[in-house]
């Protein structure tokens, strides 16, 4: 059987998961989007704003045994859990800076904190545009409130499944592969410095302006390739 998938090409053993959005705007919030990352207005700030949430202090039951000649790092299998936070952060997309904060939870209420403490970084006189998923807390009434306080804000909303679209799952990314991810945690408190101080350093070390550079149309035309074979199989 082995023989027959190679000599085919064939790897039934690997699945590449995908999720297409059913978002009836979807071009529309797609072209907004990306125009702000392309073609940001004048005298305006683009952020892309979201959380990453329920990160864990995670302590391993044995310290791991460092990377040497011929073999790899190890940590246990087994570690014991310190407690969660959650890391609202909004990426400069101009310059690649980013505003960050842990919090114990992530509904309405923090999010509107995070958002003040953005609002008071903020140079005045800047108009804010930001750019968020669709997830309840940005949508709650309490938040619209706070918006229609503060008409320097404009939400921008990605299409449904398409957190791919909001630069800032980048940063959260590269957060959890270089700090996270063998990181080994004593305490929440010893979690969230952690995360405070890549902040810091990714902001001092010469941040980048986020650069787009897939072609939107391209993308639609995926997508729509993409509803046609799912409804031909219905």
């Amino acid at each position: 059987m082995q023989r027959i998938w190679r000599a085919h090409g064939l790897a039934p053993h690997r699945v590449r998961q995908f999720k297409l959005s059913n978002d009836p705007m979807f071009v529309a919030k797609l072209r907004d989007v990306v125009g702000l990352y392309v073609d940001p207005p004048a005298h305006a700030i683009v952020l892309s704003v979201d959380e990453k949430s329920q990160i864990q202090a995670l302590d391993r039951t044995q310290p791991g045994l460092p990377l040497k000649k011929g073999r790899a790092g190890t940590m246990t299998h087994d570690y014991k859990r310190h407690g969660t936070t959650t890391l609202f952060a909004a990426l400069n997309v101009l310059d690649g800076t980013i505003i960050g904060r842990n919090m114990q939870r992530h509904r309405h209420q923090e999010f509107i904190r995070f958002l003040n403490a953005v609002e008071a970084e903020v140079p005045a006189g800047k108009v804010v545009h930001a750019i968020l998923d669709n997830y309840a807390a940005h949508k709650h009434p309490k938040v619209r409130a706070w918006l229609d306080r503060h008409p320097r804000w404009t939400f921008h909303f990605v299409p449904t499944s398409c957190s791919w679209l909001n630069a800032v799952e980048g940063f959260f990314a590269k957060l959890a592969r270089r700090r996270l991810k063998r990181g080994v945690f004593r305490s929440l408190a010893d979690l969230q410095a952690a995360i405070n101080r890549f902040l810091d350093e990714r902001n001092a070390s010469d941040p980048k302006p986020f650069n787009w550079t897939a072609d939107p149309e391209r993308t639609i035309a995926a997508v729509r390739r993409g509803h046609q074979a799912l409804d031909s199989i219905h």
